[in-house]
């Protein structure tokens, strides 16, 4: 199974409902939708983090499954959801407490009013959330990822009947805008978990592949080596994530507008992204197989496969917003002067995002390796000590404004990008098992 397919099978829904939801929160204005750029740019930080913790349920049960040990890979998801339900729930009342806080991140006075209960509300989406992405990432390590997608197909439904009746007030429920959208995405993450674990638990296919005893006592060593591996795959999406949560902050102090544009170009670049993400995953667990298995010399055509397809992708979707940049941002909301900076902000997301696919592919062709701790170090030298302070830089003391912010995001990311690729040669010049 190559791994492009995989990673478009993974991702449609998820595509559908960043779409829909920023579609739908911006026929409400340019304030609502400014608003969850805000609360989202602070909320995907959690939510990559507990993504990075979780990792180690796909490439460790991917492991015992090329291995030929079933029962592991089991075991591998029973410890997995334990680490989910603890970290959604820190992460969770985390949230909460900031919530409260967000006047002083400087942002306009009805943005961060807006944004405080349906970050709030999001925030305890996190519980079922990262539950389900536990069982997704053990059903794909197992190479059964339609049962997932056809869950998330169902989700995206959901959550847009949702959005429809509670941010609009259609079938006789309160018009609650924003906060609608918050319950929407709450409400079919539970669907989803729901869903997903019945499956689980009614597939006798996966009897074998299944814990003997759910509730059995934990195994300390199982327990650490997850986290030992997802940890540092953590910090490299949190410095990824938070500096995309910091460029909204200086959004928003450029103006309403500013920030409402920028969830436009940001929702459209995450929508394409999501490709290479994908692959990402794809890789790692492809990655794993191969290493679990002994097959050594595919360990490089794998990797660069899964790189290569990522940068034509990506090319691709940039010559898109290249050319079609007004029109693209004009179908997410109708305010002209946030259509006019989103189309520009696209131009550069054109060019970045292909840089942005390749690190990421990198990434996971790395973590596939169990290399971990050397990417962390690249990425916060890409992302914190060069792109971060390139952004604040090209947009106040020079004078760029939004362009500025998005410019000193792609010198971050090309940087990774070439960091990563050279390490990921690196690693596999004399093949490691």
């Amino acid at each position: 199974m190559s791994a492009l397919p995989h990673a478009l099978r993974e991702l449609v829904g998820q595509i559908l409902i960043g779409l829909t939801d920023c579609v739908m929160i911006g026929r409400v204005g340019a304030v609502p939708l400014a608003a969850s750029a805000f609360a989202g740019a602070v909320f995907v930080v959690a939510y990559l983090l507990g993504i990075g913790i979780l990792t180690p349920v796909a490439v460790r049960a991917a492991e015992a499954h090329g291995a030929g040990r079933p029962r592991e890979a089991g075991e591998t998801l029973r410890h997995g959801l334990v680490i989910a339900a603890t970290a959604s729930t820190l992460l969770a009342i985390a949230l909460t407490v900031l919530a409260g806080q967000l006047g002083l991140f400087g942002q306009p006075a009805p943005v961060a009013a807006a944004a405080r209960t349906y970050l709030i509300i999001i925030a305890w989406s996190l519980l079922p959330g990262l539950g389900f992405l536990a069982v997704k990432n053990y059903y794909e390590a197992l190479h059964r990822p339609w049962t997932p997608l056809y869950w998330v197909l169902g989700g995206v439904g959901l959550n847009v009947f949702l959005n429809w009746t509670l941010i609009y007030g259609r079938l006789g429920a309160p018009a609650l805008g924003l906060t609608g959208a918050g319950w929407a995405t709450l409400l079919s993450r539970l669907a989803l978990f729901a869903g997903l674990w019945c499956s689980l638990q009614r597939d006798r296919a996966l009897a074998p592949a299944r814990p003997l005893r759910w509730f059995a006592p934990w195994h300390i060593r199982e327990l650490a080596a997850q986290f030992a591996q997802g940890w540092p795959v953590s910090l490299q999406l949190f410095f990824e994530s938070s500096l995309f949560s910091v460029s909204a902050i200086f959004m928003g102090w450029l103006g309403t507008v500013a920030l409402a544009a920028h969830q436009v170009a940001l929702n459209c670049a995450g929508t394409t992204f999501m490709f290479p993400l994908g692959l990402s995953h794809a890789l790692a667990v492809r990655l794993g197989h191969a290493r679990g298995a002994g097959h050594g010399h595919l360990l490089r055509v794998i990797g660069f496969g899964g790189i290569g397809a990522a940068v034509a992708l990506m090319a691709c979707f940039g010559l898109m917003f290249l050319l079609a940049g007004p029109l693209i941002a004009s179908a997410f909301i109708r305010d002209p002067e946030v259509v006019a900076l989103a189309a520009r902000l696209l131009i550069v997301a054109g060019i970045f995002q292909v840089f942005d696919g390749t690190q990421v592919t990198a990434m996971g062709a790395l973590r596939g390796l169990a290399d971990v701790r050397t990417p962390t170090v690249i990425t916060f030298v890409g992302y914190w000590l060069c792109a971060a302070p390139a952004a604040w830089l090209l947009a106040f003391p020079l004078g760029g404004g939004p362009l500025g912010v998005w410019s000193g995001m792609a010198v971050g990311l090309f940087l990774c990008a070439l960091l990563l690729v050279a390490r990921f040669v690196a690693r596999t010049r004399t093949p490691r098992m």
